[in-house]
């Protein structure tokens, strides 16, 4: 798996304390994207996924593991690997993507890692909706999702904040 950064302990990508995946490579290219460097798919480093597990579970306070980027969905099949191993060890699966709910449930292709995402922050960061004052997003046009309700619902559902 291709990635730009593992970091253990973040307070800041979810609640409580994740265990944070940054996925390198991702083709949005949003104007004011705070993570560049996650944009070239031969940047980064090779890590086996088996190796990101075994960080990932050895620290018990860790409360859930969250996929950034980058773009999670560019490694849609080892992103979905790592979140089913999180679930097994107890841990909660939080996803941020450029893509919105919608474009993603239109591709079967990315079903194998919603079907094990529990919160999905979607849609591009927009500049110009920027907003400081938001929980857990960057701009307003981004949403919080609760994706078990939303699969069985067939529609976006908001998680509640």
């Amino acid at each position: 798996m291709r990635i730009a950064l593992l970091l253990q302990d973040s307070i800041v990508d979810g609640p409580g304390l994740r265990f944070v995946v940054f996925t390198q490579g991702c083709l949005h290219n949003c104007k004011g994207c705070h993570n560049l460097s996650t944009h070239d798919p031969a940047g980064g480093k090779e890590v086996a996924v088996p190796d990101i597990v075994k960080k990932m579970a050895s620290n018990p306070l860790t409360d859930g593991l969250t996929l950034s980027g980058g773009e999670p969905f560019l490694q849609v099949a080892d992103c979905a690997v790592l979140a089913q191993q999180a679930h097994q060890l107890g841990l909660d699966v939080w996803c941020y993507s450029g893509y919105t709910f919608e474009e993603l449930v239109a591709d079967s292709r990315f079903l194998q890692l919603l079907e094990h995402i529990d919160i999905l922050i979607d849609g591009p960061f927009e500049q110009d909706l920027k907003s400081l004052n938001l929980k857990w997003r960057g701009s307003t046009n981004q949403r919080v999702l609760d994706i078990k309700t939303s699969l069985a619902a067939k529609k976006a559902v908001d998680y509640l904040l």
